[in-house]
C-alpha cells in the first residue's frame, strides 16, 4: 500500500504520485478549481482527496475505456450511438443508474454537455461518483440558460460557430459524451488513448487532453 507514498503523506490511502510535482495542467487545475469555488460550483470543503479519487481516477476509468474503444473500433462506434447500454453493458459496465444509457458525440460542429436540473442523475457504472459542482445549483440552473458562460468557467472557449447542446439527465436516461478524439494520437492504442479522457470531458465540461498534456 505504501509504494505511492511520498514523505509528507502518512496516511495509506494509495494515491497515485499526488503531490509528487505540479505540471502545467495541474497547475491549471488548481487555477480553475479556485474560480469554481469562487462561483459557487464547489464547496472547498468538499474537494476532498479521497472523493477526488474517485471521482477523476477510479470511476472515470471505465467511461475512458468506452470512449478510446470509439475512437479506434468503428463498429464500437455505431453500437454506441444506437444503443450505448448494450455498448456499455458489453465491455463489463453495469449496474444502478447506468441502466438506460445514452451517448452524443461532441464534433467540430457540436459540443454536448450534460446536466440535471433536478437532482444529480449521473451515470455511476461508467462515471463514478459525480463530482461535487455537477450538483450545485450554479451549475445546474446556469448550465441550462448560459452553457457558453459555464464553460469559460471550466476553461473551456469553443469557436463561434460551435453549437452547444445541452442534455438533461433524468432518473430514466442518462448521457455520456464522446469528447473528440485530439490530433496527434493517429496509430496510438486504446490503452494510451484512455489516459486521454477526462471526466470532464464525458460531462462536456472539458475537452480530451492532447498528446501534450498527457505526457504533463
Amino acid at each position: 500500500m505504501h509504494e505511492h507514498s511520498h514523505g509528507h503523506h502518512h496516511d495509506d490511502r494509495d494515491h497515485d504520485h499526488e503531490g509528487s510535482e505540479l505540471s502545467p495542467m495541474a497547475l491549471r487545475v488548481r487555477a480553475l478549481e479556485s474560480i469554481l469555488v469562487e462561483k459557487g460550483y464547489v464547496d472547498p470543503a468538499a474537494l476532498d482527496v479521497l472523493i477526488d479519487t474517485y471521482e477523476t481516477k477510479i470511476g472515470p476509468r471505465n467511461g475512458a475505456r468506452v470512449v478510446a474503444k470509439a475512437w479506434v473500433d468503428e463498429e464500437y462506434r455505431a453500437l454506441l450511438r444506437t444503443d450505448a447500454t448494450a455498448a456499455i453493458h458489453s465491455l463489463g459496465f453495469t449496474g444502478r443508474q447506468g441502466e438506460h444509457m445514452v451517448a452524443v458525440e461532441n464534433t467540430a460542429e457540436e459540443h454536448n454537455l450534460v446536466v440535471c436540473t433536478l437532482c444529480s442523475c449521473y451515470p455511476w457504472p461508467v462515471l463514478g461518483l459525480p463530482p461535487v459542482w455537477y450538483k450545485s445549483a450554479p451549475y445546474r440552473s446556469r448550465a441550462v440558460i448560459d452553457p457558453r458562460g459555464v464553460l469559460a468557467d471550466f476553461g473551456i472557449t469553443l469557436p463561434a460557430a460551435t453549437r452547444i447542446r445541452v442534455w438533461d439527465s433524468t432518473a430514466e436516461t442518462r448521457y455520456l459524451v464522446i469528447p473528440m478524439r485530439p490530433a496527434g494520437t493517429e496509430g496510438w492504442d486504446e490503452e494510451a488513448l484512455a489516459r486521454l479522457v477526462t471526466r470532464d470531458s464525458m460531462i462536456g465540461t472539458g475537452l480530451a487532453r492532447t498528446p501534450e498534456e498527457g505526457r504533463a
